[in-house]
């Protein structure tokens, strides 16, 4: 078994080489299993030393010129030779408690795909209250969290992959795909919660609580359509880091 970890990265010289760090010593999971892994960092179009910082930590470094997520994580599983693929977002840190917990969930058998619940590293009541609010409804739905996906390389190939016409969401618009393949295989799809993936809470520094309510309102008077523009869903692509 061999498992690709694909990291998409827009200007992350701030936290890519811890990312990169944790991610290699979680990948100790695999060895232990007998499995290979390769990590893939897809350089989102990046101004600043997110593509040296990659190769420095032995990582693949793929180029997407289109800055929107859902690109990246596609370009990134374009060129992966594993069987199954694992994305995480650049300021996220798994551990190898998760990647073990993966291992388990893969060789059951009976998942198609998967996630994690999440915790951030900032103690804002806000921003904590909304990750508490994202765990329920993911565990509820069945919708992973976009910084932690595992999926079967080959399912997630036959349904197209992320769409690329969301610019946020993504994730929801891929796990709804997947949840109907899943029921047509006869398979599942897993959210591990025994080890939360840690990420970072760096959008609750870098934007006011009046911007976080501009965008949600935005999203909810459209229904959605917000979604499928970098304008409008500038929290991830105005640059701020």
């Amino acid at each position: 078994m061999k498992v690709s970890i694909i990291v998409p990265a827009f200007n992350e010289e701030r936290l890519l080489a811890e990312s990169l760090a944790r991610i290699r010593v979680a990948t100790q999971a695999f060895a232990d299993a007998g499995w290979t892994s390769e990590l893939i960092v897809c350089d989102n179009n990046s101004t600043d030393r997110t593509a040296d910082i990659a190769r420095a930590a032995g990582a693949r470094v793929v180029f997407e010129p289109v800055n929107q997520i859902a690109r990246a994580r596609n370009a990134g599983a374009s060129v992966a030779a594993g069987e199954w693929l694992v994305f995480v977002d650049a300021d996220s840190y798994p551990d190898i408690g998760l990647f073990r917990d993966v291992v388990d969930a893969i060789r059951t058998g009976r998942y198609a795909a998967g996630g994690a619940t999440v915790r951030i590293d900032t103690p804002h009541p806000v921003a904590r209250a909304v990750v508490q609010w994202w765990n329920l409804t993911s565990r509820i739905a069945r919708w992973a969290a976009g910084s932690f996906i595992f999926c079967e390389a080959a399912t997630f190939r036959r349904i197209g992959g992320f769409g690329q016409e969301w610019f946020a969401g993504e994730e929801i618009d891929l796990f709804r795909r997947l949840k109907r393949d899943a029921r047509l295989t006869g398979r599942r799809i897993a959210i591990l919660t025994r080890h939360p993936l840690m990420t970072s809470g760096r959008k609750a520094r870098l934007y006011t609580f009046r911007e976080a309510m501009r965008f949600h309102l935005r999203v909810l008077v459209t229904g959605g359509r917000a979604l499928r523009s970098p304008e409008d869903a500038f929290l991830w692509y105005d640059g701020r880091r």
